[in-house]
């Protein structure tokens, strides 16, 4: 039997029937993350080859990778670009660089440079495996690259393990530590179980909306079945949870001492910085693209979480005696716990705001200054520990005497995060989180912030006032500056003072839609 002849006259092809599933990518677009894991593949293989004579060899590879992927930045700054897209649907992306994505691409970028300074020398004196050390930084730069481009929940959680396992591997790569390897295992075991939570929360999500991408989450959740909303409510929470574990917001907050004590110095500043860009990229992304239906859910919380994670961190730090051991890098540990709740600030009032992507651009223009002067005092305290390795706050009287420029350097980052002249930098980001609160109709907190600012002005102070006093007895002797520490202290610096003298940038970011 031959077929009917309206099939013979008009033929179907199959591929026409086929829905398109092959994509092509956009290779610049996803070119900052695949250079620091190419990097880091790099580094991984070179060290199976390399003399030990030699291994200083990788540490530079690791800086020139992380600049190749900085200059990566330059072509993407033109407009947004986006790639492994949906062929069918909604037609949306999984990974997308617009304006938000590049400025925390070029935080995280900028941190790990200056870790990759500062770990120059630190890797040698402690003596830590070069090969591991270099290849796990930058696996977790790639993973914390990725983050802020990725637009569907399984990649956000991905890049989020990606950024986070080798981080622990890094706290407890001093082997023969006990120190190190008790904070590696409470960091490894506590981030393990936020993990679990925020996958139940993304399960619970993707179940009361059928799709992982974000947006589509919004739209789903704006309409969800009613017999679904307990569910979707509990999803909402638990994805939350993970990321405030990121941010070290209180109550998940209590590794942080620990793991900055136990970690090398360099890790606990990469820690503290690229660390909270994570978790901050990933609070932004799921409450403001995938949960906006739900601002009443998660603008509460996070206002309460700020809160009281500004007073916990605060006070802790208020409690460090100069005679203390560690007490230096536990001060700026207690310290980042604080500045996490300042930053959580513009994340809650982006529940009650009209325009929550300007919210969001108040706390990437403070996370900004926050990177910079955060990673040059623990660059500071890296120098310090090469002849006081006690860390005590005691160590650093006199270090005028010693080493001016070190010391005015580190008086400057202070003043930065205290919010004083001349670390106009510093105050300009203040002012921008209160106005963030004040718009949203949280007056509260805005009051509850400015308590801590003050109680953060106390030891702020104390610790600059120690660097000029006169020292006692001989001092901590003289202090060398290897190159690649005092590179780390001047970018630092100098990125302080150029914020400082253009805070119109700062303003820039705080008045602009990010997302």
């Amino acid at each position: 039997m031959g077929l009917p002849t309206e099939f013979a006259e008009a033929p179907i092809s199959v591929a026409a029937l086929t829905p398109r599933v092959v994509q092509s990518v956009d290779w610049l677009a996803v070119a900052p993350p695949t250079l620091l894991a190419l990097a880091a593949l790099a580094v991984l293989v070179a060290d199976l080859f390399l003399p030990k004579a030699r291994k200083p060899v990788l540490g530079a590879v690791t800086i020139g990778g992380i600049v190749l992927a900085g200059l990566s930045l330059l072509p993407l700054h033109g407009g947004t670009r986006s790639t492994f897209c949906l062929t069918t649907g909604s037609h949306t992306c999984s990974y997308e660089a617009d304006r938000f994505t590049l400025v925390i691409q070029l935080l995280v970028l900028g941190g790990a440079l200056l870790t990759a300074l500062l770990s120059h020398d630190a890797v040698r004196d402690d003596r830590l495996p070069a090969g591991e050390y270099w290849f796990l930084l930058l696996s977790s730069a790639a993973g914390a690259a990725l983050l802020p481009a990725a637009r569907d929940l399984a990649t956000l959680v991905v890049a989020l393990e990606v950024a986070s396992l080798p981080a622990f591997a890094l706290v407890g790569l001093r082997r023969g530590d006990r120190r190190s390897s008790e904070a590696a295992l409470k960091f490894f075991l506590s981030s393990v179980t936020a993990t679990a939570v925020t996958l139940l929360g993304v399960s619970f999500v993707y179940a009361a909306t059928g799709t992982m991408h974000l947006t589509d989450i919004a739209h789903s959740l704006g309409d969800v079945d009613p017999r679904l909303a307990v569910l979707a409510r509990t999803g909402v929470v638990l994805t939350l949870v993970g990321f405030a574990f990121k941010t070290a917001a209180v109550p998940f907050h209590f590794w942080v001492p620990e793991a900055y004590v136990g970690a090398p110095l360099p890790v606990a500043g990469y820690l503290s910085v690229v660390g909270k860009a994570v978790g901050f990229t990933g609070i932004a992304l799921v409450t403001v693209v995938a949960f906006p239906s739900y601002a009443n859910v998660w603008g509460p919380v996070l206002a309460v979480l700020a809160a009281v994670t500004m007073t916990a961190g605060n006070v802790a730090a208020l409690r460090q005696r100069p005679d203390r051991r560690h007490g230096a890098v536990r001060l700026l540990a207690w310290s980042s716990v604080g500045q996490a709740g300042y930053l959580l600030v513009p994340l809650a009032a982006a529940g009650y705001a009209q325009e929550p992507g300007r919210a969001i651009g108040s706390t990437v223009a403070y996370a900004l200054m926050y990177a910079a002067v955060n990673l040059g005092a623990f660059a500071v305290a890296a120098l310090v520990s090469r002849t006081s390795p006690a860390q005590r706050l005691a160590d650093y009287r006199g270090l005028f005497a010693r080493r001016p420029l070190p010391a005015l350097c580190l008086a400057f980052f202070l003043l930065c995060l205290a919010g004083l002249p001349p670390g106009v930098i510093g105050l300009f980001a203040k002012v921008t989180v209160f106005s963030a609160a004040v718009d949203a109709g949280l007056g509260w907190l805005a009051v509850v912030m400015a308590v801590n600012v003050v109680i953060a002005l106390y030891y702020y102070l104390q610790w600059a006032a120690l660097l000029f006093r006169e020292a006692e007895g001989d001092g901590a002797g003289a202090l060398k500056v290897p190159a690649p520490l005092g590179a780390a202290i001047g970018l630092a610096a100098v990125a302080g003072v150029v914020l400082s003298g253009a805070p119109q940038l700062v303003l820039r970011f705080a008045s602009g839609t990010l997302l």
